[in-house]
C-alpha cells in the first residue's frame, strides 16, 4: 500500500490557490456534508472548539471519501498532540502562536521522526494503513504539511526568519489575535492592522512559502487572494448554520 498523496501541499508549493472552510462545530456528520461542498480544504479545530483526539479521528475519516483535504489545528506547539494528531492520519497540521524561529524549529521537529526530530514511532496506526504502508517512517516527511500561525506583533517582526526555517510550508496570519496584540481585540478589519495583514502576505509568498488566512467578508477575502494569499479560508461551520438559521426564523417570526 501506498502513502497517500497531499495534493494540498503540492498545490501551495505550485503557487495553486486553496479555498477552504473551517470547521469547529466538531462533528463528523458536520464535517461530511461540508466536504462534499467542493472545497479545497476544510479546518478541524482543536485550538478553539470542543474537539478531542477522538472526535478529530472520526472528523478525517468522514472527509477521507471527498477530495476536500482536511488540516488539523491542534491546541498548542505540542510535540504529545502533534504526535497523536499525525498518528490518526492528519496530513497537514497549523500550529497556532507561532512567536520565533526557534518554536518554528521546534513544531516541525516534532512532526519528524528521528534524526531530523523527535516524533515518536507508532507501527499500527491510522496514518500507515494500520502497518499496511511497510516504508511510512522513511517518506511520511514528504507528505506531511506543516503550517505556522503567526499573531502576535512580535511574530511578525520575525516573519521572514519564521519562513526561513526548513519544513515550513505555509503561514497563517491569525487576524483575531494580531488585532488583539496590537491592542484592538474584538476587531476584525481596523485600519491600522489591514494594511500590515496585506504586508505579510506579499512578505511571505516572497519569502517562497504559502500564505494562509481566514475572513467571511468575501471582499476581504477577494483582496487577500489579490495580494498573494493562497490558503484563504472564506466561511466556518458555525456561522453559515447560524446566519442561516437566523434567516430563516426572521422571515417567519418578524413582526410576531
Amino acid at each position: 500500500m501506498q502513502l497517500p498523496v497531499n495534493h494540498f501541499k503540492h498545490a501551495l508549493a505550485a503557487g495553486t490557490p486553496q479555498i477552504g472552510i473551517w470547521s469547529s462545530l466538531s462533528s463528523h456528520l458536520t464535517v461530511e456534508v461540508i466536504a462534499g461542498a467542493g472545497f479545497d480544504w476544510v479546518l478541524l479545530d482543536m485550538e478553539h472548539a470542543p474537539n478531542d483526539l477522538e472526535s478529530i479521528h472520526t472528523q478525517l475519516q468522514a472527509a477521507a471519501p471527498y477530495p476536500t483535504h482536511p488540516v488539523v489545528r491542534v491546541p498548542w506547539n505540542d510535540m504529545v498532540m502533534l504526535k497523536r494528531v499525525l498518528d490518526v492520519g492528519a496530513q497537514s497540521v497549523l500550529i497556532p502562536m507561532i512567536d520565533t524561529p526557534e518554536q518554528a524549529r521546534e513544531a516541525v521537529s516534532f512532526t519528524r521522526y528521528p534524526p531530523k526530530g523527535v516524533r515518536g514511532m507508532g507501527g499500527t496506526t491510522r496514518a500507515t494503513r494500520y502497518g499496511r504502508i511497510k516504508d511510512y517512517a522513511q517518506h511520511a516527511e514528504r507528505e506531511l504539511c506543516v503550517l505556522l500561525q503567526v499573531e502576535t506583533e512580535l511574530a511578525l517582526n520575525n516573519l521572514e526568519a519564521i519562513a526561513a526555517v526548513d519544513g515550513v510550508d505555509g503561514i497563517f496570519i491569525g487576524p483575531a489575535d494580531l488585532h488583539a496584540s496590537f491592542g484592538f481585540a474584538g476587531h476584525g478589519h481596523h485600519p491600522e492592522i489591514w494594511p500590515k495583514i496585506e504586508e505579510a502576505m506579499r512578505r511571505i509568498r516572497k519569502a517562497g512559502k504559502a500564505p494562509g488566512f481566514l475572513t467571511p467578508v468575501e471582499p476581504d477575502a477577494k483582496r487577500i487572494l489579490d495580494v498573494g494569499g493562497l490558503f484563504v479560508a472564506v466561511g466556518t461551520d458555525a456561522t453559515l448554520l447560524a446566519r442561516g438559521a437566523d434567516a430563516l426564523a426572521g422571515r417567519f417570526k418578524a413582526g410576531s
